[in-house]
């Protein structure tokens, strides 16, 4: 069961990193939590595509896509490897497509719009590095938790 943002601002206020309320859900799961693990990349998701091939072992995958709206970052089948290869969830800093699948889809996803272009296939970026939008810092390794109420961060995992 994932820990609600607002008991845990509740609980820990200052000590949380709080995003700024830009983001839609567009998964079938509303609420995620887990370790962050992060692509830097801009109209290109040829890194998302290589993180998510990868074991997620519960983590969640941020994506700082420069908030691009001009082509989406993933779709259904990226989501489906991120259900394949257990990651906890999909913060994208940037737009999805399929959006109509992903809400059928048993992976909770947060983005800023859709677009119905595929990005680039370029091979650039970074992945595992800091990145920061949205007034928050996501490091990798630091916890992330969201619901329906939004976006906390954590240096580490937090109970109540």
């Amino acid at each position: 069961m994932t820990l609600a943002t607002t008991d845990l601002c509740d609980k820990y206020g200052d000590a949380l990193q709080i995003a700024e309320s830009i983001f839609t859900d567009f998964g079938g799961e509303l609420a995620f939590e887990g370790p962050i693990g992060t692509v830097k990349c801009f109209e290109d998701n040829s890194l998302v595509r290589a993180a998510l091939e990868t074991p997620g072992q519960g983590r969640v995958l941020v994506v700082d896509g420069g908030a691009s709206d001009r082509c989406a970052l993933i779709g259904d089948n990226m989501a489906q490897l991120a259900i394949d290869n257990d990651w906890a969830g999909l913060v994208i800093y940037g737009c999805v497509r399929d959006a109509a699948e992903l809400a059928q889809m048993d992976i909770a996803v947060k983005a800023l719009n859709t677009h119905p272009k595929k990005s680039n296939k370029q091979n650039t970026g970074e992945h595992d590095v800091s990145v920061h939008f949205a007034g928050v810092r996501f490091v990798p390794g630091t916890w992330l938790y969201a619901d329906l109420d939004g976006i906390v961060v954590a240096d580490n995992e937090l109970s109540l």
